[in-house]
């Protein structure tokens, strides 16, 4: 364990960082614009457009939280400072295990809010949508998918993000053939961009009687959120639209009536749908934001100079080129293959600590390794 001399000169090395991160947050700028936003919200008329003022409370909301964010880190650089100051008068070594601790705290928060830094893509800061799909392999795939939804949303609350289900689909006898969520939050799409791609299961299957080790495979769609700002022109004749009576037993998941809404994007064979809302239209507008989502994200990913560039192939999955494996069985080891980030807490996955493989790619990526 340090000693209070060198926990003392840790934190002076800490210092610089700390305040490089406030610079590199903008926090001067964000709490300018919370000022702004919240002198739009005292406007007379402000709650007459309903769309408008959810846009600005939203905002508010998460330049508070980060503002709040980094004020907390910055206190416990100060409480851990007087604390090494105590020890140091008082020569009591007895606050060494607290001050270690705390400074292991710092350490791992404050490198958390770096990495938020690294999230430089246009729309970063967005919401993510997220869509789950079962590969071959029947129960023990849809399994596989309901496992991974749990595992996200553990990680949407873990984090304070909100999600919400758009679209659901039960398996034939248990688990999710597919379903959609949107996740809300500050940098929830650069955050988990990292996660679109393949996931492959080996595991002892709960559904073979011979005990027998199965490989299953699922893959993860993520999209940034795209608002009506965004203009993307789509021609009525480019879609398929298809209404449908929401069905299996996701009662629990969806609201059940025939307003669900399946759109087919015909040039790219891009298939979406949503059945969470009430009425057939609000699916509609649903479905349309998912469907345009998913283009700006292929654009984006493609680098592509307009959306009619993207062609068909991108609607086949490639069930082979799986960015992470979850080994249950003969040993337990999650794997990334992309950047080598192992975890041997399965268990701890499953429940949706995903900072270390999140934080991996970022860094791998800010430093051009992928």
């Amino acid at each position: 364990m340090l000693q209070f001399e060198e926990y003392k000169f840790a934190l002076g090395s800490l210092k610089p960082q700390l305040d490089d991160l406030g610079e590199a947050l903008g926090l001067e700028r964000a709490r300018n614009e919370v000022k702004e936003l919240e002198a739009q919200a005292a406007e007379a008329g402000f709650w007459d457009d309903a769309e408008n003022s959810q846009k600005v409370l939203r905002k508010t909301s998460e330049l508070k939280s980060m503002i709040e964010k980094y004020e907390k880190l910055y206190g416990l650089y100060e409480d851990i400072a007087t604390l090494v100051e105590m020890g140091m008068e008082e020569e009591d070594e007895s606050l060494l295990p607290e001050i270690k601790e705390q400074y292991d705290r710092l350490e791992q928060e404050l490198e958390a809010q770096k990495l938020a830094t690294l999230l430089s893509g246009e729309y970063d800061a967005n919401n993510a949508i997220l869509t789950f799909h079962a590969g071959a392999g029947g129960t023990e795939a849809q399994d596989w998918v309901e496992m991974l939804y749990r595992m996200y949303t553990r990680w949407s609350e873990r984090h304070g993000f909100r999600y919400k289900i758009l679209d659901y689909l039960d398996g034939d006898e248990a688990g999710i053939k597919s379903a959609s969520i949107l996740i809300e939050g500050l940098n929830a799409y650069g955050f988990l961009k990292s996660e679109a791609g393949v996931h492959r299961l080996v595991r002892v299957s709960p559904f073979d009687a011979s005990g027998r080790r199965h490989t299953s495979f699922a893959s993860l769609e993520v999209m940034p959120e795209i608002d009506d700002t965004i203009e993307i022109e789509i021609s009525p004749d480019d879609l398929r639209v298809d209404t449908y009576r929401s069905g299996g037993a996701g009662g629990q998941h969806i609201n059940k009536t025939d307003s669900a809404v399946r759109i087919t994007h015909l040039p790219t064979g891009i298939v979406v749908s949503c059945q969470n809302e009430r009425s057939q239209h609000q699916n509609r507008d649903v479905a349309m934001k998912m469907l345009k989502s998913k283009l700006i994200e292929i654009k984006e990913r493609e680098h592509l100079e307009k959306i009619e560039d993207i062609k068909g192939e991108h609607k086949e999955i490639a069930w082979g080129s799986q960015i992470r494996s979850y080994v249950f069985m003969p040993y337990t080891l999650v794997k990334d293959h992309r950047t080598g980030f192992e975890n041997g807490n399965v268990s701890a996955v499953m429940d949706g600590d995903l900072d270390g493989f999140i934080n991996a790619y970022l860094k791998a990526k800010s430093l051009g390794d992928i």
